[in-house]
């Protein structure tokens, strides 16, 4: 079993490796230029979150969209993932994943806007969409479509379910000492309350969670700037300075070059964020929405609230409890420099990482039900709905007895090979998005209803 995780983490670091950094990153560079800086919007991306659009059609609002996708994507990688990078790649990573989701807002809104531009309905009347509608209604290509439906489809079981489920009860049993299979048949139940209940009861539930969990988690970390505000104006400066120079060790930093700033900024950015990956158009194609635009809009605030907000905020915590605290904090890496940088805050430290972890980890298994359960309905049919939602349940308490660093591996690696076909469709139908842009945004006639009827699949 070893010698099988060893060869599929090589494989992992390959498929994660400089190529896809490169894709990736590109992909967003170029989407930035091709819709002129669409990042400019993003007040306007805001508004629209919050305006409803009722009469258009849809299974749920646009804000509820937005957090099944914002469930999914705001997961243990905000907190322990921004420690990864910082404790590999100086604190100058903490700029190049912040320039990541800058730069990814247009590529989750370029995903977005092809998701409602191809979506279709089910036979029960249901929209569906994401990479594989447009792969195969915009590109003609449905044997890509079949490839990211099949990766997404099996990843969905141990990136967005064993591992988060595992990650909860493990840290409850540490905090707690509740064992780990109490906090299973919890998590459960719990799950199955609400994924039962399809795309609308899951957007119902995380309208109401995200919020919240990620309100709680900024007001934690800004409570935690204020006391170590004697140390952010020093914490800015080497953020920006080690970002374009190397770190020596030092002061509770470890040593880094410049390479390793980028790299390990933009791979973390990345994976936080998920932009370029293909997940969340899957919840946007869901949405009511009068055209294309205003929901992409709408998803491309996610990244806004994802990276540039939660994960800069991370970065800053961990910085500045580094610069107040060195010798506790050297030599740690991960999850334990996380832990300690909120534990040098009494009190307030510990309860806000153990919750965010929390409901992170579960927002995200609610997530990423949705996005498996619709991979499967496009290779299979309709009848996959219920099979799919009883396993994913069953899977829920599997994982938070069992930790399988083989299952976390092979997801891993799925999950980037998702974003393959997902690029092809992004850099492919680019013109599509162009000319989906000016149509309703450059022309300022965000108001419009989009004229194209929506086809019915029988299946």
């Amino acid at each position: 079993m070893e010698s099988i995780n060893n060869f599929v983490s090589t494989i992992n670091g390959f498929v994660w490796g400089p190529v896809m950094l490169i894709l990736l990153f590109g992909t967003h560079v170029f989407l930035t230029i091709r819709t002129r800086f669409i990042q400019r919007y993003i007040g306007k991306a805001v508004k629209l979150s919050i305006t409803p659009d009722n009469e258009a059609e849809g299974d749920v609002s646009g804000f509820g969209a937005l957090a099944t996708a914002l469930a999914a994507t705001i997961g243990t990688g905000n907190i322990v993932g921004v420690a990864t990078a910082v404790a590999l790649g100086g604190p100058g990573a903490i700029l190049w994943c912040w320039l990541t989701g800058l730069f990814g807002i247009a590529t989750k809104y370029g995903e977005a806007l092809l998701a409602i531009k191809y979506r279709v309905k089910d036979k029960t009347g249901a929209m569906v969409g994401g990479p594989m509608y447009a792969l195969e209604r915009g590109l003609g290509q449905k044997w890509l479509g079949i490839l990211f439906a099949i990766f997404a489809g099996i990843a969905c079981f141990g990136i967005g379910n064993m591992t988060q489920a595992n990650s909860i009860a493990t840290m409850v049993e540490a905090n707690f000492h509740i064992p780990a299979w109490i906090s299973g048949i919890i998590l459960t139940v719990a799950t199955a309350l609400v994924i039962l209940g399809g795309v609308k009861s899951i957007a119902k539930c995380c309208e109401k969670l995200v919020p919240f969990m990620a309100g709680f988690y900024i007001l934690g970390c800004i409570i935690i700037l204020v006391i170590n505000a004697p140390y952010i104006g020093g914490a800015f400066k080497i953020i920006i300075g080690s970002a374009f120079t190397p770190t020596s060790a030092g002061g509770g930093f470890v040593g880094a070059t410049i390479m390793m700033a980028i790299r390990f900024g933009i791979a973390r950015g990345l994976f936080t964020n998920e932009s370029g990956l293909g997940s969340a158009p899957i919840a946007d194609a869901a949405a009511m929405t009068r055209n294309p635009v205003r929901q992409a809009l709408i998803s491309s605030s996610g990244v806004f609230w994802d990276t540039i907000i939660v994960c800069a905020l991370t970065g800053l915590v961990l910085v500045t409890s580094i610069m107040k605290n060195p010798d506790a904090m050297a030599g740690l890496n991960g999850g334990m420099l996380t832990t300690a940088a909120f534990n040098t805050i009494p009190v307030v430290g510990p309860i806000v990482l153990t919750i965010g972890l929390i409901t992170f980890a579960w927002s995200t298994i609610l997530g990423w039900s949705y996005y498996g359960e619709r991979s499967w309905v496009y290779l299979v049919g309709t009848g996959a709905i219920k099979p799919f939602r009883c396993a994913w349940v069953i899977v829920v308490f599997i994982g938070s007895v069992t930790a399988l660093d083989l299952v976390w591996n092979i997801a891993d690696t799925l999950n980037a090979m998702m974003a393959f076909p997902n690029l092809v469709a992004l850099l492919g139908l680019s013109g599509v998005i162009v000319t989906e842009t000016k149509k309703y945004l450059w022309n300022d006639k965000m108001d419009d209803w989009s004229t194209e009827e929506i086809p019915i699949v029988n299946k």
